[in-house]
């Protein structure tokens, strides 16, 4: 059976995104946070996670690293306008060129 995963974009206390990928996104912004035990990203040793601002559920591992990837790529203006309009799946292929 395929597991999950999830795309999501982590705003910090000092408007920076993060973006990564998880099969669970509750523990992982939790160790992003430093409130459980694990290894949360290097990120944010500059600036604390604020809040999820955007996720994508339903994607397959290889898809979810392909979008992680371009999106990392974007310019700030393009991520805030993916963020506030909530691009689904199709729309993110599409900006994306996937």
């Amino acid at each position: 059976m395929k597991r999950e995963w999830f795309l999501y974009i982590i705003e910090t206390e000092n408007g920076s995104f993060y973006t990564g990928i998880t099969t669970d996104l509750e523990r992982r912004f939790s160790e992003h946070s430093g409130k459980s035990s694990g290894s949360g990203a290097k990120f944010f040793n500059r600036s604390a996670p604020k809040k999820i601002r955007y996720q994508l559920a339903g994607l397959d591992h290889s898809m979810a690293l392909k979008i992680e990837h371009g999106i990392k790529k974007l310019k700030r203006q393009e991520k805030m306008k993916m963020i506030e309009c909530g691009y689904d799946i199709h729309e993110l292929k599409l900006l994306l060129r996937l």
